[in-house]
């Protein structure tokens, strides 16, 4: 597997319901299994969830992008299997839970053990179990053409791999209420108006758009970009003086490294160059 390669596109995936590639120190995994609407069946979640451990692995990558081919982002379980009691659904109780924890739960705590950003490029529906895995990537971008959906009680069932955990800390309580009990569909514009997205574009557009700001949160420096992020994370659990002591502890261990040191060096030396040239123009 080629996992150096941080300029153009290199394709290393090999498992066919996810496509892998890096650009540009860019990990982008598509979900790839359109004829179901990319369901996450256990076969899906597995290999994304082999596809996410492996990423903190990757020394040149500084970003993943979670995006799908098709119409749809994710649509959650397949309604067939359950009506079947097929795949995820089949056995007892026992069986079954047994089944969610080492398949679904799998990819939940791979994304809680990812150590650099990530996006979720949503284009189209994201429902139910396809909700909450945009919800666990640290942001989501959408096309003008996506939904989303809490939409377990349709089906007489609950979130089962997390998503009412990142929902609430996403748009606060009430709202969290209001999307699990309701199980409605909102839009695109509606999930930028109340923070479950970052951004909204045209549908032709998002694949650029959200290449474009995963490359930008990649070209910083790779060791401050992951302790910028750890410490917004942990900020939402933490009291002000525990973010006080975390800060300080970040802060003076990246003072005494190495990569700010040759970023202020560059900084510097790409300030006096630019000086010298408004000089030279005078």
């Amino acid at each position: 597997m080629n996992t150096s390669a941080t300029r153009g596109t290199t394709s290393i995936g090999t498992h066919h319901l996810i496509q892998t590639e890096v650009t540009d120190g860019v990990l982008v995994l598509s979900l790839n299994d359109p004829g179901t609407g990319n369901a996450l069946s256990v076969s899906m979640a597995r290999a994304l969830a082999e596809a996410l451990e492996n990423a903190n692995a990757m020394a040149d990558v500084h970003c993943l992008v979670l995006r799908s081919t098709g119409k749809y982002f994710c649509t959650g379980g397949n309604v067939k299997d359950m009506q079947n009691g097929s795949d995820l659904m089949q056995g007892t109780v026992a069986d079954i839970e047994v089944r969610l924890k080492a398949s679904l739960h799998r990819i939940t705590l791979a994304f809680d053990a990812l150590k650099i950003p990530s996006i979720a490029a949503v284009n189209g529906a994201a429902v139910g179990a396809g909700c909450d895995l945009s919800l666990m990537c640290d942001m989501r971008m959408a096309s003008d053409a996506a939904s989303f959906a809490e939409s377990f009680l349709r089906l007489g069932l609950v979130s089962g791999i997390g998503g009412a955990w990142f929902l609430t800390r996403i748009v606060g309580r009430s709202k969290a209420l209001e999307l699990t009990l309701t199980s409605e569909f909102i839009d695109a514009a509606s999930a930028l108006e109340i923070g479950l997205v970052a951004r909204v574009v045209p549908r032709d557009d998002l694949d650029g758009a959200v290449m474009q700001m995963a490359r930008r949160i990649a070209a910083n420096p790779p060791r401050a970009l992951r302790m910028a992020r750890r410490l917004v994370l942990d900020a939402a659990e933490s009291t002000l003086p525990a973010a006080l002591e975390q800060a300080a502890a970040l802060q003076a261990e990246l003072l005494c490294g190495q990569e700010h040191k040759a970023v202020v060096s560059r900084f510097l030396s790409d300030r006096a160059d630019r000086k010298r040239g408004i000089s030279q123009k005078v």
